[in-house]
């Protein structure tokens, strides 16, 4: 099995990164990784549509305690009845992570993603600037084939 790749977005996507989301999870697919996800709807239901397109895994760690909550296109579906707390664990179980949109939930996944040593790959979404006047590590791709070509990129050795 290849690396694990978390997509995050919003959960409430415009078209454009809806469509960005499923690009990113075929080519996370076609690229051998499995999609790790927050399990439901917006970007996480467009990236494991597009994943699950092209044959790949999804992997959903859902806020819940039913696997139903899951979307359609979720292959492994875990149910940790955690709520938002459950973003640690999508960050945590990836080898690097892929932001996509986005509204505070994904903003909390960048951040624990950032504090767990996590790469984190920007496309249509947050910008961060550390205390210190900094920028924060995180990526910006311009496409989704760009945002997961930077991911793999940036894979652990």
């Amino acid at each position: 099995m290849g690396p694990y790749v978390a997509v995050i977005g919003a959960s409430r996507p415009s078209g454009a990164v809806a469509e960005a989301g499923q690009r990113v999870g075929e080519l996370v697919a076609q690229a051998g990784a499995v999609l790790v996800c927050g399990g439901r709807g917006g970007v996480m239901e467009a990236a494991c549509r597009g994943a699950r397109a092209c044959g790949g895994l999804t992997v959903g760690i859902l806020p819940g305690l039913t696997r139903a909550e899951a979307n359609p296109y979720v292959d492994v579906a875990l149910p940790t009845g955690l709520g938002d707390a459950r973003n640690a664990l999508v960050v945590s179980s990836a080898d690097v992570v892929i932001a996509v949109g986005g509204g505070p939930g994904t903003l909390s996944e960048i951040g624990l993603a950032l504090s767990m040593g996590r790469a984190v790959v920007g496309l249509l979404t947050w910008e961060a600037t550390a205390p210190s006047g900094g920028s924060l590590d995180i990526a910006r791709a311009a496409s989704p084939e760009e945002a997961v070509a930077m991911a793999l990129g940036r894979l652990p050795r």
